[in-house]
């Protein structure tokens, strides 16, 4: 039985946050994939990215693709272990949105529209994961 804030019951939690956990899963999936693609783009190819001057962290453009590379296999490794229903995955979801979400800020001068797309998912995701009753255990 999972155990609600004060005054809380089960048929209180809104179907949003049912639903929390199976979203997040999916959405941490999509995210760990797009970090991946967009590291293996900076690992192949460093002059894809193209990086405005006098950035205050700039990183060599293959440091961003193993930073994004590695990122990625751990979001898509944890939403995988969200769906199979791991109790440390849910703690280890927000962590990683929430790196996720950071590394993708230092790399908006980089690549402006996708970081902000990546950050605002990894919001939701931080969102979905951490209404009342979104992760049951």
């Amino acid at each position: 039985m999972t155990d609600f804030p004060a005054g809380r019951s089960a048929a209180n939690v809104s179907a949003w946050a049912i639903g929390g956990m199976t979203f997040a899963a999916s959405m941490l999936i999509l995210i760990g994939m797009f970090q991946l693609f967009a590291g293996l783009a900076a690992i192949v190819n460093d002059q894809f990215y193209v990086v405005a001057r006098h950035y205050a962290f700039d990183l060599d453009v293959t440091a961003w693709g193993w930073i994004h590379l590695v990122i990625g296999a751990l979001v898509i490794m944890t939403g995988f272990s969200l769906f199979a229903g791991r109790t440390w995955a849910a703690v280890t979801a927000l962590v990683l949105a929430m790196v996720s979400a950071l590394s993708n800020f230092f790399f908006i001068p980089y690549y402006p529209w996708w970081s902000i797309i990546i950050i605002a998912l990894n919001a939701w995701v931080i969102w979905s994961l951490t209404r009342p009753g979104a992760v049951r255990t």
